[in-house]
Protein backbone atom coordinates (compact mmCIF):
# COMPACT_ATOMS: atom_id res chain seq x y z
CA UNK A 1 0.00 0.00 0.00
CA UNK A 2 1.12 3.55 -0.66
CA UNK A 3 1.32 6.12 2.12
CA UNK A 4 -1.19 8.75 1.05
CA UNK A 5 -4.41 6.77 1.72
CA UNK A 6 -3.09 6.06 5.22
CA UNK A 7 -2.14 9.70 5.79
CA UNK A 8 -5.66 10.63 4.67
CA UNK A 9 -7.13 8.87 7.69
CA UNK A 10 -5.92 12.01 9.48
CA UNK A 11 -5.40 14.68 6.80
CA UNK A 12 -8.95 14.31 5.45
CA UNK A 13 -10.99 12.20 7.87
CA UNK A 14 -9.78 14.20 10.91
CA UNK A 15 -9.28 17.52 9.12
CA UNK A 16 -10.82 19.64 11.89
CA UNK A 17 -9.07 17.84 14.73
CA UNK A 18 -6.12 19.56 16.51
CA UNK A 19 -3.03 17.72 15.29
CA UNK A 20 0.18 19.48 16.19
CA UNK A 21 1.83 21.97 18.48
CA UNK A 22 5.31 23.09 17.50
CA UNK A 23 7.58 24.86 19.94
CA UNK A 24 10.68 26.45 18.43
CA UNK A 25 13.94 26.97 20.27
CA UNK A 26 13.00 30.55 21.12
CA UNK A 27 9.82 29.41 22.85
CA UNK A 28 7.35 30.44 20.12
CA UNK A 29 4.47 28.01 19.78
CA UNK A 30 2.28 27.31 16.73
CA UNK A 31 -0.77 25.06 16.48
CA UNK A 32 -2.22 23.20 13.49
CA UNK A 33 -5.15 20.95 12.64
CA UNK A 34 -4.74 17.99 10.33
CA UNK A 35 -6.58 20.03 7.71
CA UNK A 36 -3.99 22.79 8.08
CA UNK A 37 -1.25 20.26 7.33
CA UNK A 38 -3.13 19.03 4.27
CA UNK A 39 -3.39 22.59 2.96
CA UNK A 40 0.22 23.49 3.75
CA UNK A 41 1.60 20.37 2.05
CA UNK A 42 -0.65 20.90 -1.01
CA UNK A 43 0.70 24.42 -1.42
CA UNK A 44 4.28 23.24 -0.99
CA UNK A 45 3.71 20.50 -3.58
CA UNK A 46 2.60 23.15 -6.11
CA UNK A 47 5.70 25.21 -5.31
CA UNK A 48 8.04 22.23 -5.65
CA UNK A 49 6.49 21.37 -9.01
CA UNK A 50 6.84 25.00 -10.11
CA UNK A 51 10.52 24.77 -9.20
CA UNK A 52 10.92 21.84 -11.56
CA UNK A 53 10.74 18.76 -9.37
CA UNK A 54 9.11 15.59 -10.67
CA UNK A 55 8.48 12.06 -9.45
CA UNK A 56 11.72 10.24 -8.66
CA UNK A 57 13.73 13.41 -8.04
CA UNK A 58 15.68 13.59 -4.79
CA UNK A 59 15.07 16.59 -2.55
CA UNK A 60 17.18 16.82 0.61
CA UNK A 61 16.54 18.65 3.85
CA UNK A 62 19.18 19.83 6.31
CA UNK A 63 17.03 21.20 9.12
CA UNK A 64 16.31 21.12 12.81
CA UNK A 65 12.83 19.86 13.71
CA UNK A 66 10.20 22.26 12.38
CA UNK A 67 6.78 22.07 10.77
CA UNK A 68 8.28 22.58 7.30
CA UNK A 69 9.91 19.13 7.55
CA UNK A 70 6.43 17.62 7.91
CA UNK A 71 5.17 19.75 5.02
CA UNK A 72 8.02 18.46 2.84
CA UNK A 73 7.43 14.82 3.79
CA UNK A 74 3.73 15.03 2.94
CA UNK A 75 4.36 16.98 -0.27
CA UNK A 76 7.01 14.42 -1.24
CA UNK A 77 4.51 11.57 -0.87
CA UNK A 78 2.01 13.46 -3.02
CA UNK A 79 4.56 14.23 -5.76
CA UNK A 80 6.44 10.92 -5.72
CA UNK A 81 9.70 12.59 -4.64
CA UNK A 82 12.53 10.80 -2.85
CA UNK A 83 13.25 12.77 0.34
CA UNK A 84 16.83 12.75 1.64
CA UNK A 85 17.12 13.65 5.35
CA UNK A 86 20.55 14.93 6.42
CA UNK A 87 21.73 14.98 10.03
CA UNK A 88 22.08 18.62 11.15
CA UNK A 89 25.25 17.69 13.05
CA UNK A 90 27.02 16.70 9.86
CA UNK A 91 29.79 18.89 8.54
CA UNK A 92 31.92 19.27 5.40
CA UNK A 93 33.06 15.73 4.70
CA UNK A 94 29.75 14.05 5.48
CA UNK A 95 27.63 16.67 3.72
CA UNK A 96 29.78 16.62 0.62
CA UNK A 97 29.60 12.85 0.36
CA UNK A 98 25.82 12.71 0.70
CA UNK A 99 25.01 15.45 -1.81
CA UNK A 100 27.50 14.04 -4.32
CA UNK A 101 26.04 10.56 -3.93
CA UNK A 102 22.32 11.39 -3.80
CA UNK A 103 22.49 14.23 -6.35
CA UNK A 104 19.41 16.01 -4.97
CA UNK A 105 17.55 18.58 -7.03
CA UNK A 106 18.15 20.91 -4.09
CA UNK A 107 18.91 20.97 -0.38
CA UNK A 108 16.28 22.75 1.71
CA UNK A 109 17.88 24.39 4.72
CA UNK A 110 17.81 27.43 6.98
CA UNK A 111 19.95 30.55 6.69
CA UNK A 112 22.10 29.61 9.68
CA UNK A 113 22.99 26.23 8.12
CA UNK A 114 23.21 27.18 4.43
CA UNK A 115 26.92 28.08 4.55
CA UNK A 116 27.78 24.46 5.39
CA UNK A 117 26.36 23.14 2.09
CA UNK A 118 28.91 22.78 -0.76
CA UNK A 119 28.82 25.89 -2.94
CA UNK A 120 28.02 24.03 -6.17
CA UNK A 121 24.80 22.54 -4.74
CA UNK A 122 21.41 24.21 -5.23
CA UNK A 123 20.15 25.48 -1.86
CA UNK A 124 16.55 26.49 -1.20
CA UNK A 125 15.91 28.63 1.86
CA UNK A 126 13.15 27.12 3.97
CA UNK A 127 11.70 30.45 5.10
CA UNK A 128 11.56 31.84 1.56
CA UNK A 129 9.82 28.65 0.43
CA UNK A 130 7.25 28.97 3.23
CA UNK A 131 6.42 32.50 2.14
CA UNK A 132 6.13 31.55 -1.52
CA UNK A 133 4.11 28.41 -0.76
CA UNK A 134 1.48 30.47 1.07
CA UNK A 135 0.48 32.00 -2.29
CA UNK A 136 0.12 28.63 -4.08
CA UNK A 137 -3.16 26.77 -4.79
CA UNK A 138 -4.64 24.55 -2.07
CA UNK A 139 -5.73 21.80 -4.49
CA UNK A 140 -4.06 18.45 -4.05
CA UNK A 141 -1.54 16.98 -6.48
CA UNK A 142 -1.39 13.19 -6.18
CA UNK A 143 1.03 11.16 -8.30
CA UNK A 144 0.08 7.45 -8.37
CA UNK A 145 2.26 5.31 -6.08
CA UNK A 146 2.37 1.83 -4.60
CA UNK A 147 4.34 -0.11 -1.99
CA UNK A 148 7.44 -0.27 -4.22
CA UNK A 149 7.60 3.48 -4.86
CA UNK A 150 10.79 4.90 -3.29
CA UNK A 151 9.99 7.45 -0.59
CA UNK A 152 13.31 8.24 1.05
CA UNK A 153 17.04 7.87 0.75
CA UNK A 154 18.49 7.70 4.26
CA UNK A 155 22.22 7.45 4.77
CA UNK A 156 23.73 5.00 7.20
CA UNK A 157 27.43 4.49 7.81
CA UNK A 158 29.20 1.42 6.45
CA UNK A 159 32.08 -0.53 7.92
CA UNK A 160 34.45 1.15 5.48
CA UNK A 161 33.42 4.56 6.78
CA UNK A 162 31.71 5.52 3.52
CA UNK A 163 28.06 6.21 4.19
CA UNK A 164 25.49 4.33 2.07
CA UNK A 165 21.99 5.43 1.15
CA UNK A 166 19.25 2.97 2.05
CA UNK A 167 16.37 3.20 -0.45
CA UNK A 168 13.22 3.02 1.68
CA UNK A 169 9.89 2.63 -0.09
CA UNK A 170 6.39 3.78 0.74
CA UNK A 171 5.58 0.17 1.56
CA UNK A 172 8.48 -0.01 4.04
CA UNK A 173 7.17 3.01 5.94
CA UNK A 174 3.53 1.89 5.72
CA UNK A 175 4.24 -1.63 7.00
CA UNK A 176 6.39 -0.32 9.83
CA UNK A 177 3.86 2.21 11.12
CA UNK A 178 0.81 -0.04 10.75
CA UNK A 179 2.60 -2.70 12.79
CA UNK A 180 3.66 -0.29 15.54
CA UNK A 181 0.27 1.43 15.83
CA UNK A 182 -1.30 -2.00 16.28
CA UNK A 183 1.39 -3.54 18.51
CA UNK A 184 1.59 -0.51 20.81
CA UNK A 185 -2.17 0.23 20.79
CA UNK A 186 -1.67 3.83 19.62
CA UNK A 187 -4.98 5.63 19.12
CA UNK A 188 -6.33 9.11 18.44
CA UNK A 189 -6.65 9.58 22.21
CA UNK A 190 -2.86 9.54 22.71
CA UNK A 191 -0.60 12.55 23.17
CA UNK A 192 2.90 12.16 21.71
CA UNK A 193 5.80 14.30 22.93
CA UNK A 194 8.23 14.35 19.99
CA UNK A 195 11.82 15.37 20.73
CA UNK A 196 13.62 12.94 18.41
CA UNK A 197 15.16 14.46 15.26
CA UNK A 198 13.06 14.01 12.14
CA UNK A 199 16.19 13.39 10.06
CA UNK A 200 16.56 10.05 11.91
CA UNK A 201 14.40 6.98 11.23
CA UNK A 202 13.42 6.72 14.90
CA UNK A 203 11.70 10.11 14.86
CA UNK A 204 10.62 9.93 11.22
CA UNK A 205 9.56 6.34 10.47
CA UNK A 206 8.23 5.61 13.97
CA UNK A 207 7.16 8.87 15.58
CA UNK A 208 5.89 10.86 12.61
CA UNK A 209 4.09 7.97 10.94
CA UNK A 210 2.50 6.57 14.11
CA UNK A 211 1.15 10.08 14.74
CA UNK A 212 -0.27 10.45 11.23
CA UNK A 213 -1.70 6.93 11.03
CA UNK A 214 -3.37 7.03 14.45
CA UNK A 215 -4.54 10.64 14.43
CA UNK A 216 -3.19 11.29 17.91
CA UNK A 217 -1.93 14.71 19.00
CA UNK A 218 1.76 15.58 18.76
CA UNK A 219 3.85 18.26 20.38
CA UNK A 220 7.01 18.70 18.31
CA UNK A 221 10.14 20.28 19.77
CA UNK A 222 13.33 21.32 18.00
CA UNK A 223 15.43 18.96 20.08
CA UNK A 224 15.61 17.24 23.44
CA UNK A 225 16.88 19.42 26.30
CA UNK A 226 16.88 17.63 29.63
CA UNK A 227 16.73 20.87 31.63
CA UNK A 228 13.40 21.73 29.98
CA UNK A 229 11.96 18.21 30.12
CA UNK A 230 10.08 18.62 33.44
CA UNK A 231 8.20 21.65 32.10
CA UNK A 232 7.42 19.92 28.81
CA UNK A 233 6.03 16.82 30.52
CA UNK A 234 4.02 18.83 33.04
CA UNK A 235 2.54 21.22 30.45
CA UNK A 236 1.76 18.71 27.73
CA UNK A 237 1.10 15.59 29.83
CA UNK A 238 2.03 13.08 27.10
CA UNK A 239 0.91 9.48 27.02
CA UNK A 240 3.64 8.55 24.50
CA UNK A 241 7.37 9.29 24.50
CA UNK A 242 9.96 7.80 22.16
CA UNK A 243 13.61 8.30 23.08
CA UNK A 244 17.17 7.01 23.00
CA UNK A 245 18.99 5.69 26.10
CA UNK A 246 20.83 8.98 26.64
CA UNK A 247 17.45 10.73 27.06
CA UNK A 248 16.18 8.21 29.60
CA UNK A 249 19.44 8.47 31.55
CA UNK A 250 18.91 12.23 31.78
CA UNK A 251 15.31 11.73 32.86
CA UNK A 252 16.57 9.71 35.84
CA UNK A 253 17.89 13.01 37.24
CA UNK A 254 14.38 14.36 37.88
CA UNK A 255 13.08 14.50 41.48
CA UNK A 256 11.07 11.40 42.46
CA UNK A 257 7.83 13.35 42.99
CA UNK A 258 8.05 14.94 39.54
CA UNK A 259 9.01 11.64 37.90
CA UNK A 260 6.09 9.82 39.50
CA UNK A 261 3.62 12.43 38.26
CA UNK A 262 5.00 12.03 34.72
CA UNK A 263 4.88 8.25 34.99
CA UNK A 264 1.21 8.20 36.01
CA UNK A 265 0.23 9.78 32.69
CA UNK A 266 2.89 8.13 30.52
CA UNK A 267 1.23 5.11 28.94
CA UNK A 268 4.23 4.11 26.85
CA UNK A 269 7.91 5.02 26.84
CA UNK A 270 9.88 3.45 23.97
CA UNK A 271 13.67 3.25 23.78
CA UNK A 272 15.72 2.47 20.69
CA UNK A 273 18.64 3.42 18.40
CA UNK A 274 21.18 2.11 20.95
CA UNK A 275 21.26 -0.57 23.66
CA UNK A 276 19.41 0.39 26.86
CA UNK A 277 21.36 -0.69 29.96
CA UNK A 278 19.31 -3.03 32.14
CA UNK A 279 20.20 -0.83 35.12
CA UNK A 280 18.55 2.19 33.47
CA UNK A 281 15.50 0.08 32.63
CA UNK A 282 15.07 -0.86 36.30
CA UNK A 283 15.82 2.61 37.73
CA UNK A 284 13.24 4.16 35.37
CA UNK A 285 10.63 1.63 36.49
CA UNK A 286 11.31 2.42 40.13
CA UNK A 287 11.36 6.19 39.66
CA UNK A 288 8.50 6.64 37.18
CA UNK A 289 6.40 3.56 37.76
CA UNK A 290 6.54 3.07 33.97
CA UNK A 291 8.31 0.17 32.24
CA UNK A 292 10.32 1.19 29.17
CA UNK A 293 9.61 -0.81 26.01
CA UNK A 294 12.90 -1.48 24.25
CA UNK A 295 12.87 -2.39 20.56
CA UNK A 296 15.41 -2.96 17.79
CA UNK A 297 15.56 -1.51 14.31
CA UNK A 298 17.96 -0.23 11.69
CA UNK A 299 17.98 2.41 8.99
CA UNK A 300 17.84 -0.32 6.35
CA UNK A 301 14.99 -2.25 7.96
CA UNK A 302 13.06 0.16 10.19
CA UNK A 303 11.68 -1.92 13.11
CA UNK A 304 12.49 -5.62 13.45
CA UNK A 305 11.98 -6.72 17.03
CA UNK A 306 10.31 -5.31 20.13
CA UNK A 307 9.37 -6.14 23.67
CA UNK A 308 5.60 -6.70 23.91
CA UNK A 309 3.24 -3.94 24.93
CA UNK A 310 1.02 -6.44 26.75
CA UNK A 311 3.50 -8.88 28.22
CA UNK A 312 6.95 -9.02 29.78
CA UNK A 313 9.27 -6.18 28.83
CA UNK A 314 12.48 -7.98 29.68
CA UNK A 315 15.45 -5.75 30.64
CA UNK A 316 18.55 -6.26 28.52
CA UNK A 317 16.64 -7.76 25.60
CA UNK A 318 15.05 -6.25 22.51
CA UNK A 319 12.11 -8.64 22.71
CA UNK A 320 10.36 -10.68 20.05
CA UNK A 321 10.13 -10.38 16.25
CA UNK A 322 7.39 -7.97 15.14
CA UNK A 323 4.39 -9.33 13.25
CA UNK A 324 5.79 -8.64 9.77
CA UNK A 325 9.39 -9.78 10.38
CA UNK A 326 11.14 -13.16 10.16
CA UNK A 327 14.36 -13.44 12.19
CA UNK A 328 17.07 -16.06 12.30
CA UNK A 329 20.47 -16.23 14.00
CA UNK A 330 23.25 -17.53 11.73
CA UNK A 331 26.83 -18.66 12.21
CA UNK A 332 29.81 -17.67 10.06
CA UNK A 333 28.87 -20.39 7.55
CA UNK A 334 25.44 -18.73 7.15
CA UNK A 335 23.68 -21.65 8.82
CA UNK A 336 20.99 -21.08 11.48
CA UNK A 337 22.16 -21.78 15.02
CA UNK A 338 20.16 -23.31 17.90
CA UNK A 339 18.53 -21.07 20.52
CA UNK A 340 21.04 -20.01 23.14
CA UNK A 341 23.87 -19.83 20.58
CA UNK A 342 25.41 -16.53 19.52
CA UNK A 343 25.38 -15.57 15.85
CA UNK A 344 24.55 -12.82 13.37
CA UNK A 345 20.96 -11.57 13.25
CA UNK A 346 19.31 -11.96 9.82
CA UNK A 347 15.89 -10.47 9.06
CA UNK A 348 13.36 -10.68 6.24
CA UNK A 349 10.09 -8.86 5.63
CA UNK A 350 8.32 -5.96 3.91
CA UNK A 351 10.09 -3.57 6.29
CA UNK A 352 13.48 -4.16 4.66
CA UNK A 353 14.69 -1.54 2.20
CA UNK A 354 15.07 -2.32 -1.47
CA UNK A 355 18.85 -1.92 -1.43
CA UNK A 356 21.62 0.65 -1.27
CA UNK A 357 21.53 3.62 -3.63
CA UNK A 358 23.89 3.01 -6.57
CA UNK A 359 25.78 0.34 -4.59
CA UNK A 360 25.06 -3.02 -6.25
CA UNK A 361 28.09 -4.68 -4.64
CA UNK A 362 27.14 -3.48 -1.15
CA UNK A 363 23.56 -4.59 -1.76
CA UNK A 364 24.68 -8.04 -2.90
CA UNK A 365 26.92 -8.40 0.17
CA UNK A 366 24.18 -7.44 2.63
CA UNK A 367 21.43 -9.72 1.25
CA UNK A 368 21.42 -13.50 1.03
CA UNK A 369 18.47 -15.32 -0.58
CA UNK A 370 16.05 -12.59 0.50
CA UNK A 371 17.47 -12.21 4.02
CA UNK A 372 19.17 -9.00 5.19
CA UNK A 373 22.36 -9.59 7.16
CA UNK A 374 22.21 -6.97 9.90
CA UNK A 375 25.80 -7.25 11.08
CA UNK A 376 24.47 -7.37 14.66
CA UNK A 377 25.46 -10.24 16.92
CA UNK A 378 22.72 -11.69 19.07
CA UNK A 379 21.29 -14.71 20.79
CA UNK A 380 17.71 -15.96 20.98
CA UNK A 381 16.32 -17.53 24.16
CA UNK A 382 14.14 -20.61 24.05
CA UNK A 383 11.04 -18.44 24.52
CA UNK A 384 11.98 -16.23 21.55
CA UNK A 385 13.38 -13.13 23.30
CA UNK A 386 16.41 -11.77 21.49
CA UNK A 387 19.43 -10.19 23.17
CA UNK A 388 21.93 -8.16 21.13
CA UNK A 389 25.61 -8.54 22.00
CA UNK A 390 27.38 -6.14 19.66
CA UNK A 391 28.39 -5.70 16.05
CA UNK A 392 30.36 -7.80 13.66
CA UNK A 393 32.01 -4.57 12.70
CA UNK A 394 33.45 -1.99 15.08
CA UNK A 395 30.34 0.12 15.24
CA UNK A 396 30.15 2.65 18.06
CA UNK A 397 26.67 3.87 19.04
CA UNK A 398 26.78 7.20 20.86
CA UNK A 399 23.54 8.82 21.97
CA UNK A 400 21.63 6.84 19.34
CA UNK A 401 23.93 7.83 16.46
CA UNK A 402 26.12 5.35 14.59
CA UNK A 403 29.86 5.97 14.43
CA UNK A 404 32.23 3.87 12.38
CA UNK A 405 35.84 4.27 13.56
CA UNK A 406 37.52 4.14 10.16
CA UNK A 407 36.03 7.47 9.09
CA UNK A 408 37.64 9.15 12.11
CA UNK A 409 40.86 7.17 11.80
CA UNK A 410 41.38 8.31 8.22
CA UNK A 411 41.11 11.96 9.24
CA UNK A 412 43.51 11.48 12.15
CA UNK A 413 46.04 9.79 9.89
CA UNK A 414 46.04 12.89 7.68
CA UNK A 415 47.55 14.91 10.53
CA UNK A 416 51.31 15.62 10.65
CA UNK A 417 53.20 13.35 12.99
CA UNK A 418 50.59 10.56 13.16
CA UNK A 419 52.03 7.19 12.24
CA UNK A 420 49.20 4.92 13.38
CA UNK A 421 45.69 5.47 14.67
CA UNK A 422 42.72 3.43 15.79
CA UNK A 423 39.41 4.48 17.34
CA UNK A 424 37.38 2.44 19.81
CA UNK A 425 34.17 2.91 21.73
CA UNK A 426 34.47 3.43 25.47
CA UNK A 427 31.52 3.09 27.83
CA UNK A 428 29.90 6.39 28.83
CA UNK A 429 27.15 6.69 31.46
CA UNK A 430 25.09 9.17 29.40
CA UNK A 431 25.75 8.49 25.72
CA UNK A 432 26.28 4.74 25.98
CA UNK A 433 29.62 4.92 24.20
CA UNK A 434 32.04 7.62 23.12
CA UNK A 435 34.92 7.34 20.63
CA UNK A 436 38.49 7.41 21.95
CA UNK A 437 41.51 7.57 19.63
CA UNK A 438 44.71 5.63 20.25
CA UNK A 439 47.63 7.07 18.28
CA UNK A 440 51.28 6.39 17.63
CA UNK A 441 52.92 9.73 16.92
CA UNK A 442 56.19 11.54 16.41
CA UNK A 443 55.97 13.80 19.44
CA UNK A 444 57.91 16.67 17.84
CA UNK A 445 55.55 16.79 14.84
CA UNK A 446 52.11 16.01 16.28
CA UNK A 447 49.98 18.95 17.37
CA UNK A 448 46.97 17.58 19.25
CA UNK A 449 45.16 20.92 19.37
CA UNK A 450 45.44 21.26 15.59
CA UNK A 451 44.17 17.70 15.12
CA UNK A 452 41.16 18.38 17.36
CA UNK A 453 40.37 21.59 15.45
CA UNK A 454 40.60 19.78 12.11
CA UNK A 455 38.22 17.01 13.20
CA UNK A 456 35.73 19.57 14.52
CA UNK A 457 35.65 21.23 11.11
CA UNK A 458 35.12 17.95 9.27
CA UNK A 459 32.90 15.78 11.46
CA UNK A 460 29.74 15.94 13.54
CA UNK A 461 30.18 16.68 17.23
CA UNK A 462 29.16 13.17 18.32
CA UNK A 463 32.04 11.72 16.28
CA UNK A 464 34.75 13.78 18.01
CA UNK A 465 37.16 11.56 20.02
CA UNK A 466 36.78 12.11 23.74
CA UNK A 467 40.57 11.78 24.04
CA UNK A 468 43.79 11.06 22.19
CA UNK A 469 45.71 8.30 23.98
CA UNK A 470 49.35 8.06 22.93
CA UNK A 471 50.85 4.58 22.80
CA UNK A 472 54.20 3.26 21.63
CA UNK A 473 52.59 0.77 19.21
CA UNK A 474 49.21 -0.63 18.32
CA UNK A 475 48.76 -4.35 19.11
CA UNK A 476 48.40 -6.23 15.86
CA UNK A 477 47.94 -9.79 14.62
CA UNK A 478 50.50 -11.47 12.39
CA UNK A 479 48.47 -10.23 9.41
CA UNK A 480 48.57 -6.62 10.65
CA UNK A 481 45.01 -6.31 12.00
CA UNK A 482 44.77 -4.12 15.08
CA UNK A 483 43.67 -6.07 18.16
CA UNK A 484 41.58 -3.41 19.82
CA UNK A 485 40.77 -5.57 22.83
CA UNK A 486 44.46 -5.47 23.78
CA UNK A 487 44.67 -1.69 23.93
CA UNK A 488 45.29 -0.22 27.41
CA UNK A 489 42.08 0.81 29.17
CA UNK A 490 41.10 4.49 29.19
CA UNK A 491 39.09 6.32 31.82
CA UNK A 492 37.79 9.87 31.63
Amino acid sequence: MSLLPLFDLSLIARAARPALEFESGNGRRSEFTFGDLETRSNRLAHLLRARGTKAGDRVAFFLQNRVEVIDLWLAGAKLGLIIVPINVLYRERELTHIVRDAEPKAVITSRDLASLIPTDVVVWDVDTMSTEAAAQPVTRIAVPADADTPMSLIYTSGTTGASKGAVLTQGNFATNALTLVTAWDITAADRYLATLPLFHVHGLANGLHCWLFSGCHMRLLERFEHMKAPVWFEEYQPTLFFGVPAMFIRLLELPPVVARQIGVRLRLAVSGSAPLPAEVHEKFRQLYGSVILERYGMTETLMNVGNPYAGERRPGTVGLPLAHVAVKICDEANAPVPDGTTGEVWVKGPNVCSGYWRRPEATAAAWSEGWFRTGDIGVRAADGYITLQGRRSDLIISGGFNIYPREIEELILEQPGVREATVVGVADPVRGEVPVAYVVVDADKFDEAAAVAHLRSQLASFKQPRAFVRVDALPRTALGKVQKRLLPPWKD
